[in-house]
């Protein structure tokens, strides 16, 4: 997600907008976790995993009150359009967002790759690679002891990452 987070925020600069990223995703919103966005900011994440700016879910975020807290806060620094990215409940986030008349663009990002309207989400190839590099030295270290081993992956209800 860092490369995408990096794009968005030198996009923005380039345009002349000032950016800011939101800590820990949603509950940010709704705390004034804000942080601004800067060059410097964004220098040195392309090689980090995760997300710099963190990430939490937040079940509340489906009652307007608390929406509404998060929109103020936006509106209170001057936020104007929120990119947002994520999965399905990133997703279904921004379209309650966007019903209350807030702009949100969404990214897809999740490692289920579960999302209609892409092929591949962010995160998807690093998690597919990583599990393939994982069960590659497990399978060696099985087969040395004559042993089997099983491995679960994540991916919800998708199966694109159980190889």
């Amino acid at each position: 997600m860092n490369p995408a987070i990096r794009a968005v925020v030198r996009a923005g600069l380039n345009s002349g907008h000032e950016v800011y990223g939101v800590m820990d995703g949603y509950q940010g919103l709704v705390n004034g976790n804000f942080e601004k966005m800067t060059r410097k900011s964004v220098s040195e994440i392309l090689q980090k995993g995760g997300t710099i700016l963190g990430t939490a879910r937040l079940p509340e975020f489906k009652d307007l009150n608390i929406r509404e807290q998060a929109v103020s806060n936006m509106k209170m620094i001057g936020i104007d359009c929120l990119v947002a990215i994520g999965g399905d409940g990133t997703y279904r986030g921004a379209q309650a967002l966007t019903e209350m008349g807030f702009p949100v663009i969404g990214i897809p990002g999740t490692i289920d790759n579960d999302l209609a309207g892409t092929d591949y989400t962010i995160g998807f190839h690093t998690a597919l690679n990583t599990i393939v590099d994982a069960i590659d030295k497990l399978r060696d270290t099985a087969s040395s002891h004559q042993r089997c081993s099983l491995v679960e992956t994540m991916g919800r209800d998708c199966g694109d990452l159980a190889v």
